[in-house]
């Protein structure tokens, strides 16, 4: 099968829905055979309907003993899409311990876990894109009432920066996206979280330049140009695609 992925094998987290679904399907249209990992199985069984080039693991990313278990079971991938994440709203006067603390298990230690389980072989290899979920929330931008989503984002940038730092000369390139607001199930379930969704809606649209939220689908089009040979001259980058909001 033809395709810019063509040859590779891609593990994605948090594919069962949203940004990461999209992916999981960008990235088999462009040849590559996908490892599709969630806690949610009975979306990510109706995924793997999508093409035999999905296969899927029920995986926890807060757990490493999970992570260790997928590691030793699959080959390293050519590619690796943490796309796991969770948005707390509120101030830092809304944080409590356990919201920092759950924030920086999923949008962070989780990213951390996975590079490191598969760091080894990639160096033997010498080749491998890592894309990390970040956000425009982080140390691009301040966004009100995301004190401590921005704070775990940030960090999220960092460690980008610093493994690609580290792999510069090894053949591991480590770039971050940073996505505005995007049209997701979980967006959605947060508009319904205020308890008035059509006023959420009309607040989360209005604060994108471009008048609508971004499509999963073109998320997912710029971590398959990420994951392909064609960025191979990127990396350490933390890249909007967040409709103008930064400008």
């Amino acid at each position: 099968m033809g395709g810019r992925l063509a040859g590779k094998t891609a593990l994605i987290t948090s594919a069962a829905q949203g940004i990461g679904r999209a992916t999981v399907l960008a990235m088999v249209a462009e040849g590559a055979k996908v490892i599709a990992t969630d806690i949610n199985m009975a979306a990510l069984e109706a995924l793997a309907k999508e093409s035999p080039a999905i296969s899927i693991h029920k995986l926890d990313v807060t757990k490493q003993a999970e992570i260790d278990a997928l590691a030793a079971k699959v080959d390293a991938p050519d590619v690796l899409f943490n796309c796991s994440g969770y948005v707390h709203a509120g101030t830092i006067l809304d944080v409590v311990d356990k919201d920092w603390d759950f924030a920086f298990e999923l949008n962070v230690r989780a990213h951390y876990r996975m590079m490191r389980a598969f760091t080894p072989r990639w160096l033997e290899r010498g080749s491998a894109s890592v894309i990390n979920m970040a956000s425009l929330a982080s140390s691009v931008k301040g966004v009100p009432n995301r004190f401590l989503y921005g704070t775990s984002k940030a960090a999220v940038i960092g460690m980008t920066k610093a493994m690609a730092a580290d792999y510069l000369a090894k053949g591991i390139r480590v770039n971050a996206i940073c996505p505005g607001t995007v049209d997701t199930p979980s967006l959605h379930d947060r508009m319904r979280a205020t308890g008035d969704y059509e006023a959420a809606h009309k607040a989360f649209v209005a604060r994108q330049p471009m008048g609508r939220l971004g499509r999963a689908e073109e998320i997912a089009a710029l971590v398959v140009y990420l994951a392909s040979d064609e960025s191979a001259f990127i990396t350490g980058q933390a890249i909007n695609i967040d409709g103008g909001w930064s400008v």
